[in-house]
């Protein structure tokens, strides 16, 4: 018997029950809500939320040796549109499995930082079961569970911030009802093969040298290179990073110094032997040896092409854009009436958007990252080891 199938049997009816009881607590994006559950009855799912994988996917996943109960990963790529599910393979590695366009996502390019700014999240999120909501006003909705341990501890705010259906979105990842139920479904079916939580990466852009230069002069950059290193350890190894969080900011798989070992974890999915805080100084630490070699040459691969790229004096792009988010171009003729000005949807309705601010990230060797225009060193150095 396959361990995804003994899964199934031995865990699948105690994920499928946590599903269940909880389904009527998430919300969906616009702070929907749902009643109750009467004490001793468990809501009945909706049929949508128990439907079968498509078949052409059933044969996908078989063509490319995925297992139909094993884990998954979601990257989100903001400026493309793009939403991708990858999935573990027979060979223990992600692999991707489709690309999703996205229909439809809210504000600018950039983290959300309060309720109410139409920003969609970015950064590094655990999705449980609990954050599954089969009866969405939106089809089916996944809370990307907003605010995390490194957004709190940068005082940011907010709620109900989803990957949902019906191509709608304030400050959501909004996709077409077939699409999120797919995505629902494969992340129903590997919870049901024991995945306790799956990671969703949500960056701002696909995140090569060629589009860090271009955003070069935006605030946003130090945050966005602290993701980059996320983002380069899962392109080396096809595995998920372990995300922790201190000094209010991410590290990522990071080990304890040899002859160490100390309770106590920041995220779910992180570092077992390692004590870390938000808002506290980082413990002592190395990253893992078999990701640390590997993302460190990629990383100043990418930073002899940036700064050859800045050499060159590569056009910047602007800070600000105007408009409220953006969609996939497969979507423009079916939906050409949602591009309007992000002034129109600002709280205050001003028509001059608030200037961005640097966020000064101290990396190990006490230098900003937060040079708009100089080196990407700092930031990547600063992940092969901790202070």
């Amino acid at each position: 018997m396959s361990r995804y199938r003994r899964a199934k049997i031995e865990g699948g009816a105690r994920a499928l029950v946590v599903l269940m009881a909880l389904a009527c607590a998430v919300a969906a994006c616009l702070a929907e809500s749902a009643p109750a559950a009467p004490e001793k009855a468990t809501p009945a799912l909706p049929e949508k939320a128990t439907r079968e994988l498509p078949s052409a996917l059933l044969s996908l996943l078989r063509q490319k040796k995925m297992p139909k109960l094993s884990p998954i990963l979601i990257r989100i790529f903001k400026e493309e549109s793009e939403l991708e599910v990858w999935k573990q393979t027979t060979a223990g590695r992600f692999e991707l499995l489709k690309l999703y366009p996205i229909c439809r996502w809210s504000g600018e390019l950039g983290p959300k930082l309060h309720e109410g700014d139409y920003q969609a999240p970015e950064g590094f999120y655990a999705i449980t079961p609990k954050l599954m909501n089969p009866n969405s006003s939106y089809y089916l909705a996944i809370n990307m569970g907003f605010p995390n341990a490194f957004d709190a501890a940068n005082d940011r705010d907010g709620s109900l911030l989803m990957i949902h259906g019906n191509c709608a979105s304030v400050g959501c990842y909004a996709m077409t009802d077939e699409q999120i139920g797919e995505i629902y479904a494969l992340a129903r079916d590997a919870f049901l093969g024991g995945q306790p939580a799956f990671q969703v990466q949500a960056y701002p852009f696909r995140m090569t040298p060629a589009n860090v230069a271009r955003h070069r002069t935006n605030p946003n950059l130090p945050f966005w290179q602290m993701l980059k290193i996320g983002s380069d350890h899962f392109e080396v190894t096809r595995r998920a990073p372990k995300v922790d969080v201190c000094d209010r900011r991410y590290v990522f798989d990071a080990r304890p110094l040899p002859g160490s070992s100390m309770p106590g974890s920041s995220m779910p999915g992180s570092s077992t032997h390692l004590t870390f805080g938000p808002g506290d100084p980082c413990p002592a630490f190395v990253v893992d040896p078999k990701v640390a070699q590997p993302a460190l040459e990629k990383q100043r691969a990418d930073e002899i092409e940036y700064a050859q790229l800045v050499r060159d004096n590569v056009p910047a792009d602007s800070i600000h854009t105007g408009l409220d988010g953006s969609m996939n171009e497969v979507f423009h003729a079916r939906f050409p009436y949602t591009f309007i000005s992000l002034a129109k949807v600002l709280l205050d309705g001003s028509l001059e958007l608030p200037p961005l601010q640097p966020i000064p990230y101290v990396d190990s060797h006490g230098s900003l990252t937060g040079s708009m225009t100089g080196s990407m060193t700092a930031s990547m150095t600063g992940s092969m080891t901790g202070p």
